[in-house]
Formats: structure tokens, sequence, C-alpha cells
């Protein structure tokens, strides 16, 4: 089925499952999904940790959701545009990662990597798992891989 520009940006679950229209984007709505989650990251990083991991948590869950009925109603399975899951992906890789715009530039690039070349495990459960959990199981991996390779950065190097 092919995707409404109009049908997207009237539907709430699909305004968010569309990244609010940046899974729109022509070309790469993937990079596009997870510059638009950039600015909310330096809304949440103001926010108590555990409120910062809440907001995280709950995204993740309403985005198996979100992403799920979006996916079934255009009946195609991760759709490029639906870039929810990038945004989580993104806050994933962010989560306590200290407010610099070096580490916001290099979070996002390690993130893209990640997502685009999906190294094991991403890749196989981007290919065995369905439905929503699909669709955001495989960029919250890619989230935690690429948290860990920036707090291991950040312990190397200071």
């Amino acid at each position: 089925m092919t995707v409404s520009r109009k049908e997207v940006l009237r539907h709430p679950l699909f305004l968010l499952a569309f990244g609010f229209g940046s899974g729109l984007t022509p070309k790469a709505p993937g990079t596009a999904g997870t510059m638009l989650a950039i600015p909310f990251h330096l809304i949440f990083i103001n926010f108590p940790v555990w409120l910062h991991g809440t907001i995280i948590v709950l995204a993740f869950f309403l985005g198996i959701w979100i992403c799920g009925k979006t996916s079934e109603y255009f009946g195609v399975h991760d759709h490029e545009g639906i870039v929810w899951d990038e945004f989580v992906g993104y806050w994933i890789t962010m989560f306590l990662v200290p407010f610099n715009w070096l580490w916001i530039i290099l979070g996002f690039i390690v993130f893209r990597t990640l997502d685009i070349l999906k190294p094991w495990p991403i890749k196989l459960i981007d290919t065995k798992v369905r439905g929503g959990l699909g669709i955001m199981l495989d960029d919250f991996i890619a989230g935690i891989m690429g948290a860990t390779f920036l707090h291991a950065l950040r312990i190397l190097y200071g």
C-alpha cells in the first residue's frame, strides 16, 4: 500500500510512527528521523535520570504498538518511513552520555552506522522478529550497542 503524506500527517498514530513527518523525507528517512530525535534528547537530558529513563522505556513500549499498528495498516513490515524506532534507538544511545555537541554528533554517527550496517545480532533480529516488536527491537539493540561504545570511549578518554 502506498503511504499518503496527507494520511500520515492527519492521523496521530501515523504521525508518531513517521516521526512527526520526518519519515516522509524521500531520501534517508531514518537519518532524518534520527536528526529530529536530537532536539527531544536535548530536552530529556535536563530531566532527572529516573524521568529520562522512564520516558525512553515508555517510548519503546509505546513504539511497539505505534509501529505495529502503522505497519499493519499500510501492509508493509517496517516501512522505511516508520522512524519512531530511530528516535528511541538514538535516545538509548545517548542515555547518560554527558551533554556536549561532540558527543551528540558522535552518538548520531555511531547509531546511524549500526542501524544501517546492522551487525550481528541486529541483522538477525531485523530479519527474524516481525511486527511492532521487530521494528523496535533492532533499533533498541543498536541503541544499546551505541551506548556501550560511547560510554567505553568516555571511560577510556575521559
